[in-house]
C-alpha cells in the first residue's frame, strides 16, 4: 500500500496540481491520504492549514467511506500564530502543546478544514518533551 503525502500542497504545489494528484491517485486505486494541521511546509501564518482545506474541498465530491484520511497534531511549537489559526481559535494564543485542550482544538480545526466528521488516523507530528504525563 502507498499513502499519498501532501506536505507541499499550498506552497510548492498549487491547488490545481494537488487536485490532479488526488484524482490520479484514487483512479489508480489509492485510498490513504496523509496531511497535517501544520501543512504546507514551510509553514507560515498565512498558509498553515491550507493543505487540509484543499483536501476538504476535494472530499466534497468523493465517497468518503472509501478513503482513509490521516492528519497530525503538532507537539511543542513556539509559532504563536498556530493556535490563533485553529477553528475556532484557541485562547490564549501561545505555544502549542500536546495537552488535552491543544489536541481538542487542533482536532476540531482539522475536522472543520477537512469537511468531515471523522479522521481515520490521528497522530502526533512531533513530540512535546515537556508535557507531564503524570
Amino acid at each position: 500500500e502507498i499513502c499519498l503525502g501532501t506536505m507541499t500542497w499550498g506552497m510548492q504545489t498549487p491547488q490545481e496540481d494537488a487536485v490532479k494528484q488526488l484524482d490520479y491517485y484514487v483512479q489508480k486505486g489509492g485510498n490513504f491520504i496523509d496531511t497535517a494541521e501544520m501543512y504546507p511546509v514551510p509553514v507560515t501564518a498565512s498558509t498553515q492549514g491550507t493543505t487540509e482545506k484543499w483536501i476538504g474541498e476535494w472530499l466534497k465530491d468523493q465517497d468518503r467511506s472509501k478513503l482513509y484520511i490521516a492528519t497530525k497534531v503538532p507537539g511543542f511549537s513556539d509559532r504563536y500564530w498556530v493556535k490563533g489559526n485553529r477553528v475556532p481559535p484557541s485562547e490564549p494564543v501561545g505555544f502549542t502543546r500536546l495537552d488535552s485542550s491543544n489536541i481538542k482544538a487542533a482536532l476540531d480545526g482539522s475536522l472543520k478544514r477537512l469537511g468531515t466528521d471523522y479522521i481515520d488516523l490521528y497522530y502526533l507530528h512531533w513530540p512535546d518533551r515537556c508535557v507531564c504525563v503524570c
